[in-house]
Parts: structure tokens; C-alpha cells; sequence
């Protein structure tokens, strides 16, 4: 820690000392869920090793402000670019947090988890990781089986804020079952479950913050818990930071559908916000809701604007293309220029499949074509565009444009985090598009 950080820093320490158990209750973004999402099964554990439901202890303990690692980030991140980054996401987490912070309080977590996908996604719904991790909780695809979580031409559940939530949550306990410490859990929902068993098993040391000093760790699982509780300590207690704890709160609820509903067309006919739809419901990768039960969760204040939109029979609320076959035409042919996958296009023509084309029938093809382009990739993303800095640009807001991590711009550019942008220098930035960058 540098030497004119050191009264600040010295500050925080004595304060968390004397306040520190009640830094939850405290917090000026806590509030009430006001939702009614349908409960889902939770997927026991067998482990013998106590559950983390019999206390809820603070992830910050006075061991934790002591180190180096923490201190650093929460420098960092409790400068003034660093405030203005930390309402840009939290701005963006508005939306959820409520369901977030219920769910961890039913199973009685450390509440500091809460804050997670700030490290993991910042609170981006959309990301996804160069490697295809997805959604706020960044699940791969080889990581979902356990946890009810559906990826198909139409639906990403990684996305589902409220299934991929309850999944991260038992994935976190199930670590702190096998490795009896949380913040060797954190580590491993990092680095994975296995690699932090062998790294144990190798080293015979049960210490995340001794496995760090020793480097048997890689470094982006070094630097990544104490960057999240870091990150969990501020937010926590906002105001003592600057931080805007007020954001803008939206009331939903979850309603059964009997049939498909495109957002757009829904929207249309409701008068209900699109990007508020979307939002909430991020995981229909085409803006268009599968066929058979799906809960759509819509804003509360709309509820019954969109159930009279609903029980229209005369409405049809998902667009189509009627393609006239021609010579030439192919399944494939048609899938590639319409944009959907073969499969749906055989849901949607019975019988279609294994016989040959007739030239003038028509081909029925769901029309999400260009409704929801792929979102960019907001974590280890592909800097393929170029920025020229202007007056008053700096790494921290240019983050908040493009809805990334600062030290993933700053190593982009092989600068520093804190370093004065000179006017007129061209930056490597992330192509910037308009699902990945909303609020």
C-alpha cells in the first residue's frame, strides 16, 4: 500500500473494527423483494461438513481489512472514478438485487454474496465471457446440469436472473460444503471446485490468504477475492463511499402464458417498456417466449394492461415468415437466411422433415431475425474496435460506456489503472452495441 494511502486505509480498519457486524442490517440498499417469483427446488448436499445455514457471519472480518490485496482494491474502487464506476453498476443491478438479497437471506448466506456478479459480469444480464460463460453468475454450459438451467435455440436460462441466481447460490454452498471456508469457496467458484481440491491436496494448505502468498494460486483466483470483498464491503454500506444507494426500483411478478408472445409485439399492444422486458426476461434469445409453460415475468405496474393483451384470441402475438418454396430452396437454404435453426423450423412444420420440398408450399418460420442481436462479450471480451480519447475521458468511464471491467481495458492498452488519458490517443475498445450496454 503506498504511503499517502495509508491514513485513509487506516481509517477504514478502525472503523470496520468498531461497526462491522452490522454492516447488512445497515445498508441503504436493502429492501424488501416485491416480487412473487415461483420457488424452485434447491438441490441438497450430502457433505458432512456444517452447513453455511446456522450463522450468517460477514464475509469482511477484521482479518480480511488487514490484507494487502483488499486494501488495494478498495483504494481502487472508492476513488472518485472508481464511485462513479460502482453507481454505473449498481445502477444496472437495481433490478435484481432485491430477488438476489431474498434468496441469499432464505438460506441464511453471507449476505456480502449478493455482490458477486459485480466481479462476475458487472451486473451485465447479457455478458458472455470469451470462454462462453453467460449470464449475471457467468455459468458455463458444461456447469448447468445440476441446477435446472435450459439452453436451447430459444432459451438461455443462464440468463434467468431468478434460475441462475438460485444455481450460483447452491454451486457457493456446495464449495463451502466440500472446503469448510468461504473464502476458499469463493476461490473455487473462480477457478473451479476440482483445481482448488488438487491445489489443497498438492499443498496441504487449507488457507486461501497462505495459498495466495505462496503463488499456488493463479493469479486471476488471487486477485479475485479480495477484489470481490472488496467490492461487497463498499456496496454494503454505500453511503459511507458516495455511493447512490436510491436507484430506480421496478415491481414484477411472474404470470403462466398458453401460448408463444413476442416482447416487441407485447409491448406494442401493452404499452409496457420493451428494454424493461427484455430485461427481465433475458434469457428468450429472440425476444420470443418457447411454446408449452413458460412464466413470463412482466412489470407489476402493466400486469393488467398485458392480461387484456393476452386473452385477445384475435391477436396473433408472435410474428412469422411464410416462405414460398422455390427451386433450389433448401431447409438449410431457409434456416441460414431467416435465421432460425432447423429445428424450429420443423417444430413449426409438422411433418416437414425426411421428405422432399414442393415448390409453392409455404414453409411457416418464426420472424426473429434482427429483433435481438447476440449480445457482445463484457468479460475477457475482444477489443476490436478503437476509441479516440476526448477531454475528461478516463479508463473508469469509458468502463462504464462500454459496460466492462476497467482492468480489462487498462491491460487491452497495456496502461495503468489510475493513468491520465492524454487527449487525442487511440484506445482498443470492445464494438460497442446496444443489448450489451443497457441499464
Amino acid at each position: 500500500m503506498r504511503a499517502e494511502n495509508g491514513k485513509r486505509i487506516s481509517f477504514l480498519i478502525i472503523f470496520a473494527f468498531s461497526g462491522l457486524a452490522s454492516i447488512w442490517p445497515q445498508s441503504d440498499t436493502d429492501r424488501p423483494l416485491r416480487t412473487k417469483p415461483q420457488d424452485l427446488p434447491v438441490i441438497a448436499s450430502n457433505s458432512s461438513l456444517p452447513a453455511p445455514h446456522t450463522t450468517t457471519p460477514s464475509l469482511i472480518t477484521p482479518a480480511v481489512l488487514e490484507q494487502p490485496l483488499f486494501q488495494r482494491y478498495l483504494t481502487q474502487y472508492t476513488s472518485t472514478s472508481g464511485v462513479a464506476y460502482m453507481n454505473a453498476v449498481l445502477d444496472r443491478a437495481s433490478l435484481y438485487l432485491p430477488f438476489i438479497k431474498e434468496e441469499i437471506k432464505k438460506r441464511n448466506l453471507p449476505p456480502e454474496l449478493a455482490y458477486l456478479p459485480v466481479i462476475e459480469s458487472n451486473f451485465v444480464i447479457t455478458a458472455r465471457s470469451k470462454s462462453g460463460a453467460v449470464g449475471l453468475w457467468q455459468f458455463m454450459l458444461n456447469s448447468i446440469s445440476p441446477f435446472d438451467i435450459k439452453v436451447n435455440d430459444i432459451v438461455d436460462e443462464r440468463r434467468d436472473f431468478q434460475k441462475s441466481t438460485r444455481g450460483a447460490l447452491q454451486k457457493l454452498e456446495d464449495n463451502y460444503r466440500t472446503l469448510g471456508n468461504w473464502e476458499l469457496a469463493l476461490a473455487a467458484y473462480n477457478c473451479g471446485l476440482g483445481a482448488m481440491n488438487r491445489t489443497i491436496q498438492k499443498t496441504k494448505i487449507r488457507n486461501y490468504w497462505e495459498l495466495c502468498k505462496r503463488k499456488d494460486l493463479r493469479q486471476e483466483t488471487i486477485d479475485y477475492v479480495p477484489k470481490f470483498l472488496a467490492t461487497a464491503y463498499i456496496l454494503s454500506q454505500p453511503r459511507r463511499f458516495g455511493i447512490d444507494c436510491w436507484q430506480e426500483s421496478h415491481e414484477w411478478t411472474a404470470i403462466p402464458l398458453k401460448r408463444q408472445v413476442s416482447l416487441d409485439i407485447l409491448s406494442a399492444e401493452s404499452g409496457a417498456d420493451r428494454e424493461l422486458l427484455r430485461r427481465l426476461n433475458a434469457e428468450l434469445l429472440h425476444g420470443i417466449t418457447p411454446a408449452g409453460n413458460y412464466h413470463l415475468k412482466i412489470p407489476a405496474s402493466h400486469l393488467e394492461q398485458i392480461s387484456a393483451v393476452l386473452e385477445r384470441e384475435d391477436l396473433n402475438l408472435v410474428r412469422y415468415h411464410y416462405h414460398i418454396v422455390r427451386h433450389g430452396d433448401t431447409l438449410w437454404s431457409m434456416s441460414k437466411h431467416y435465421g432460425a435453426s432447423l429445428d424450429l423450423i420443423e417444430q413449426h412444420n409438422p411433418g416437414i422433415s425426411g421428405r422432399y420440398l414442393k415448390i409453392g408450399e409455404t414453409v411457416i418460420i418464426p420472424a426473429f431475425k434482427d429483433i435481438n442481436p447476440p449480445a457482445r462479450p463484457t468479460s475477457n471480451v475482444r477489443f476490436d474496435a478503437q476509441y479516440t480519447v476526448k477531454k475528461g475521458d478516463t479508463l473508469w468511464s469509458l468502463a462504464i460506456r462500454y459496460g466492462i471491467n476497467p482492468e480489462d481495458l487498462a491491460q487491452a492498452n497495456n496502461i495503468t489503472l489510475n493513468q491520465i488519458l492524454r487527449e487525442g490517443i487511440t484506445l482498443n475498445v470492445p464494438i460497442l452495441d446496444t443489448m450489451s450496454n443497457e441499464k
